[in-house]
């Protein structure tokens, strides 16, 4: 059975966690669809078994949507007998569904809204599961106050929105308890999932920041699974998300996904510098999408915001207008210019700062004493604290004191409506508002104004609601902070913490001729009702199919321990040089040839002292000493650093800069394979190199004799790399007409004559050999940079080009797992130095000569 204990969390998170209450064995779920011989994946004690093989008897796609709550609601009999379910319509991730195939199947898991005795919840469960397709994750409830109100909301919402606990008043210090209960339920929401899961046929799509840290349970079981993550609140700059304690556990949790979603570019920049500044990840963008490589997956960044659904807000209108409420408000605000403010009670909604702005109007323009009125609906908290309350007070005294300043008989500028709304009531107030009014300092997305867009639209065949045949139009003024924003191009923008500004852009708004405001509407309608919730969930789940397509394709490891866990995949044809077999085969092959790249393959990038210590120089040695040994360093470094490192290594060939220099040993001297020695472009170039140098802090200038490098490794991530990028074209552009290419590299960017490459390095090498009659049968070539792949694509294709012979071992090798035209990979620099150790102990006593190879260029 599975494990019910929340103190083996567990496995998955640092340190020893306290036991968190105890917890009743429940009756595990039936699968609603099975997979033969899985039982056993279901016990805690096989988490450690990620490869998820096992094929499906059901070849049919289902998707399993995860988020805090289920789309249900539900309330007790009138007996206290049991309870009663129904959808909750309102529900996003009811209404995304539109979106989805029509013959997928949808299950949903989460939690209850309601608290359900521990002795019904087995029964709760099979009712939701047999009737709604809906499996409830029910947390005890000292983790759910942890868990929800502790670490959600006043950690991750706080932190979200831009607001850091300077002092214990405003969030206080990191409660690691809190922590722990969070990924503590985060397990409890996995538990669910494996119960009901087909890992080779669901889609998993999990929901905000509730269940961040929910992709690594997920993904340490199912290393295959497809999965997709939507963030439905801000991302913040990593500025600000770099103050979380705990910061490198949720990045990497959510890295465990396969699609991640956010409502705009933002949001997604901030992620992605994030994972530049933290983790060293790079993004590229292709045919439009943007793509993460990490561990060999690549992990899709979706941009997409979310939308309304239209049928629903069309039939909350019909309701309205049946229910005469259209009619009933436009008779209480007769003669009077309604604005319109739709917020939850928050203390990022910036409701008071409307306020004061719909006073600084009142003040600024008197025309609309007693004709302007703003009707304020605030929905009910769904947090608490200190600050809400302060907010909550803060908002009643602005209602009292402008209500006071500019009231009379018969009118009050603020109608402050604190209470729980229907639609229908909603939708009322939209179609007689004039303008829309939101203020929200920091917001992910907020519908209120594609709600609003779509009421005053109207339904061809309500009367009231549309207005009848009269032009539709509206006005929006939003803030710059909220999610919508970028979308409503005509909306009147605002900074809300300048409430004075704010002020002027509503009188603009309400001001504005009606042909204007009727350009601004069609503007906004075409774009919402095409852009609908359908159209979103359609939209990520096309973006999960496509990133997804290769899974089952690939190879595929778990690796990694607590949350530093993830998954490797591999291309089937690529795999990890084994030292046994390449040992092996070296042994019994007579003339070898072995070309290493220097940094990043034989020295490790992040050493500060590039020369090759003892260990190094006695394994080359070892190497040259058996005649069968052809060895070449081939490097883009300068040949007189080369010369002095490997000054020990008489019979060791080195290519310098990239090939541009080429000697077979220290008693050979060094020969130019360039084409031409003319470097006038070096007149060119290094001025603009010096440009950037000098406005890029911690990037510098490497000066050889055949080339110029640029290095920004110790700049800034993201300004370097755009520095770059920006570099590139410039020299690309003057250098265009030069017998040069311009080439970037792992954080440089280099310029060097063209036909001088790593590339021409190994065909020359071979060639050689060849020649000489000592074509190679034995082929190791090593490096982890773009240039090496030069390397490895002339060493693939020198058997078909005749340079080497059909029977010929070839071993292309990269370090770091990571796409590459080489075949085999060896994780790190201290692998290489293993693998070629081994190699230097396989060698041939015999064979072992003080005389110089007769090879010669």
């Amino acid at each position: 059975m599975m494990s019910r204990s929340y103190t083996n969390l567990l496995d998955l998170a640092s340190g020893n966690f306290p036991v968190m209450g105890p917890v009743r064995e429940r009756k595990r779920l039936t699968r609603v669809m099975t997979v033969p011989g899985v039982v056993s994946e279901l016990d805690d004690d096989q988490a450690n078994s990620v490869n998820s093989d096992v094929h499906s008897s059901v070849n049919q796609d289902r998707i399993i949507i995860v988020a805090n709550q289920l789309p249900v609601k539900a309330k007790r009999r009138s007996d206290n007998k049991g309870w009663i379910f129904n959808w909750d319509d309102y529900s996003l991730l009811l209404q995304l569904k539109d979106g989805l195939p029509e013959e997928m199947e949808v299950l949903y898991v989460g939690s209850l809204k309601i608290d359900v005795d521990i002795n019904e919840q087995d029964e709760v469960s099979s009712v939701l599961l047999e009737t709604f397709k809906c499996v409830p994750a029910f947390l005890p409830p000292e983790i759910f106050n942890k868990f929800y109100h502790g670490f959600c909301k006043q950690h991750l919402w706080s932190l979200f929105h831009y607001m850091l606990p300077y002092s214990a008043n405003h969030g206080g210090q990191f409660d690691r308890s809190l922590w722990e209960a969070y990924v503590a339920a985060n397990k409890i929401f996995s538990q669910r999932v494996i119960e009901v899961i087909n890992p080779e046929d669901d889609y998993i799509w999990i929901h905000d920041y509730h269940l961040m840290v929910l992709p690594t349970f997920l993904r340490r079981r199912f290393n295959r699974l497809r999965m997709g993550f939507f963030l439905h609140s801000p991302f913040p700059s990593s500025e600000i998300y770099r103050t979380s304690p705990v910061r490198e556990e949720i990045l990497k949790a959510l890295l465990n996904s396969d699609l991640i979603g956010f409502h705009t570019f933002d949001y997604a920049r901030h992620f992605l510098s994030c994972c530049s500044r933290m983790l060293g990840l790079e993004y590229q963008s292709k045919r439009g999408y943007i793509g993460l490589e990490y561990y060999g997956r690549t992990i899709g960044i979706k941009i997409m915001p979310v939308g309304v659904h239209m049928e629903q807000i069309e039939s909350a209108l019909r309701v309205a207008d049946k229910e005469s409420r259209i009619h009933e408000f436009k008779q209480k605000f007769d003669g009077k210019t309604v604005l319109l403010g739709v917020d939850d009670m928050d203390v990022f909604k910036g409701v008071n700062l409307k306020l004061l702005a719909m006073e600084q109007m009142l003040k600024q323009h008197p025309k609309w004493q007693g004709r302007a009125i703003l009707v304020q609906i605030t929905n009910p908290a769904r947090g608490r604290g200190k600050d809400l309350e302060d907010t909550q007070a803060e908002i009643q005294a602005s209602c009292k004191r402008i209500n006071e300043m500019f009231g009379k008989p018969g009118y009050e500028p603020i109608v402050f409506i604190d209470r729980p709304i229907s639609l229908a009531e909603r939708v009322a107030y939209y179609t007689i508002a004039e303008c829309v009014v939101v203020t929200a300092v920091r917001d992910g997305m907020n519908l209120t104004p594609y709600e609003y867009i779509a009421c005053r639209q109207g339904v061809s065949e309500s009367v009231s609601s549309s207005e009848s045949n009269g032009p539709k139009k509206s006005m929006l003024v939003v803030s710059e902070f909220i999610g919508c924003s970028p979308s409503l191009s005509g909306a009147i923008r605002v900074n809300p913490w300048n409430f004075e500004a704010t002020a002027e852009a509503m009188n603009e708004a309400i001001s504005m001729a009606d042909a204007e405001k009727q350009l601004r509407h069609e503007k906004h309608y075409r774009y919402i009702s095409s852009h609908d919730v359908a159209f979103w969930s359609r939209s990520f789940f096309q973006d999960m199919e496509r990133t997804c397509k290769d899974h089952f394709r690939r190879r595929c490891w778990g690796i990694g321990l607590s949350f530093g866990f993830r998954v490797v995949a591999l291309d089937p044809n690529f795999r990890k040089l084994s030292v046994d077999h390449i040992e092996s085969v070296y042994v019994r092959s007579k003339n070898r040839a072995i070309l290493l790249d220097y940094d990043g393959t034989v020295m490790p990038q992040t050493s500060h002292n590039k020369t090759p210590n003892a260990e190094v120089i006695s394994i080359m040695n070892r190497l040259l000493g058996d005649t069968k040994n052809t060895v070449f360093v081939v490097s883009g470094r300068g040949k007189e650093s080369l010369d002095k490192w490997f000054s020990p290594c008489k019979k060791l060939g080195i290519a310098a800069e990239h090939g541009y220099f080429m000697r077979w040993s220290s008693d050979n001297k060094w020969e130019v394979c360039g084409p031409n020695s003319e470097f006038g472009w070096k007149q060119i170039a290094e001025p603009v190199m010096r440009l950037y140098t000098e406005a890029t802090d911690g990037s510098s200038i490497e000066t050889k004799e055949s080339a110029l490098v640029w290095h920004h490794r110790d700049a800034d991530p993201s300004f370097g790399s755009s520095q770059a990028k920006e570099m590139l074209d410039h020299l690309e552009s003057v250098l265009a007409n030069e017998p040069v290419t311009v080439k970037s590299g792992q954080f440089i960017i280099d310029v060097k004559p063209q036909g001088v490459s790593k590339g021409v390095v190994a065909e020359k090498v071979l060639t050689t050999m060849a020649e000489s009659g000592k074509q190679a049968d034995f082929v190791l070539c090593i490096g982890d940079d773009r240039s090496d792949e030069e390397m490895f694509e002339i060493i693939s294709s020198a058997i078909s080009s005749g340079i080497l012979s059909s029977n010929t071992s070839v071993f292309a090798c990269t370090v770091g797992q990571k796409p590459s035209k080489a075949k085999y990979y060896l994780d790190d620099p201290a692998e290489v130095i293993n693998m070629l150790e081994a190699l230097a102990d396989a060698s041939d006593p015999g064979s072992f000569t003080d005389t110089e190879s007769d090879i010669s260029l």
